[in-house]
């Protein structure tokens, strides 16, 4: 089938990859990095990669915040849980190793560890149950945010704690541009990321490390047109911040949203899974609300964890320095039915697409 025919408007999808191939750039290699989950998805459903020049790779970010979150934080979720609260937490999250076990193994256990759509149901689950105590493992990055942070400045249940692991991307999006042998020409932006933030913060990109940044949304034309974008500005040796998502984003984001971060929440150093401790990346709750952190409630604080299994690339992938196929483990040992690493886990994790998308590995063939 022609892959032009899964486009929602292929003669335009058509006209933006012709422009894509009149501007690339006329060298080696030209590399542009995303840091979404759903980016991803996008770009391996629809085959974008087997549409781009030879010397153009869009490479994937630590853009999946089940994928980033360290082993010994899992630790903590099974802890508690182990020790008898009932821990909540998304879907994707049940499955996310730890050091020893996933909170899905902890339940296999005995633990009472119940997967909700939102902090809304553990809420709701807590109120039914007043007896017991509950813990929210809040994970995600700013889209997420926000929503934990209303419920925890409202006033939870007396019964509900939260294990805080909210992450921010621009912190991320710095460190990997000071990893010495991994080439990054350009970035695109997450666009429901950008809808709380806005553009600002990325505003460091082009003006300090002259990085062109666009700012995308998730249908297939907007991928094409943001990497059309991004070429176009490394062609003309030019570096801005772009917004081609501007139907959803704001320059300014979303204020009350980022207010309510602000009012429930300290930003502070924390460690990503595959990239070590980056400076001012993640969230924790501020002294006022500490009576409802679970670390001091149930008397959990895991320092230190193994975040990579033996022989897992996962800290490779997360970086885009490896595609997933790379990965001796991949789809052998590791398998979305019994996933080893953290990026096979979760729905937004580079290596689960990819095992899902497998007709469109495009160009990039395994090493033997």
């Amino acid at each position: 089938m022609n892959l032009y025919e899964t486009f929602r408007d292929p003669k335009l999808a058509k006209r933006i990859v012709e422009k894509i191939q009149e501007t690339a750039p006329k060298r080696d290699s030209v590399k542009i990095c995303h840091v979404c989950g759903t980016h991803e998805w996008t770009i391996s459903h629809y085959g974008i990669r087997s549409l781009l020049p030879e010397n153009v790779d869009v490479i994937a970010g630590p853009g999946c915040p089940v994928c980033i979150v360290p082993a010994a934080e899992v630790d903590e979720a099974v802890d508690v849980a182990l020790k008898g609260a009932v821990l909540t937490c998304f879907g994707d999250v049940v499955r996310v190793p730890g050091s020893s076990m996933s909170p899905l193994h902890a339940r296999a256990r005995g633990a009472d560890v119940r997967v909700v759509y939102s902090v809304m149901d553990a809420v709701r689950m807590a109120e039914r149950e007043p007896d017991r105590e509950f813990v929210f493992f809040a994970i995600g990055f700013e889209t997420t945010a926000p929503s934990t942070a209303a419920e925890i400045i409202k006033g939870p249940p007396r019964n509900l704690s939260f294990l805080v692991s909210h992450r921010l991307i621009p912190p991320a999006m710095e460190l990997m541009l000071g990893i010495g042998d991994l080439q990054i020409d350009a970035f695109i932006a997450p666009g429901h990321v950008s809808t709380i933030i806005g553009l600002e913060p990325y505003e460091i990109f082009p003006r300090i490390y002259r990085m062109p940044t666009i700012v995308a949304g998730f249908e297939p034309i907007d991928v094409l047109l943001a990497i059309y974008m991004a070429l176009r500005q490394i062609k003309d040796r030019v570096a801005a911040l772009e917004n081609e998502y501007g139907r959803a984003v704001r320059r300014d984001g979303n204020p009350k949203a980022k207010d309510l971060m602000k009012r429930a929440f300290n930003v502070v150093s924390g460690d990503w899974r595959g990239l070590g401790r980056i400076p001012d990346s993640k969230l924790a709750l501020r002294d006022e609300y500490l009576r409802h952190d679970a670390h001091e409630r149930h008397n959990v604080r895991i320092r230190s964890g193994r975040d990579i299994p033996p022989g897992c690339q996962c800290h490779l992938v997360i970086i885009g320095k490896i595609k997933p196929i790379e990965c001796p483990l991949f789809m052998k040992a590791c398998t979305p039915q019994k996933p080893i690493g953290s990026c096979m886990v979760s729905v937004e994790g580079t290596c689960r697409i990819w095992a899902m998308t497998r007709q469109h590995y495009g160009r990039v063939q395994p090493k033997p």
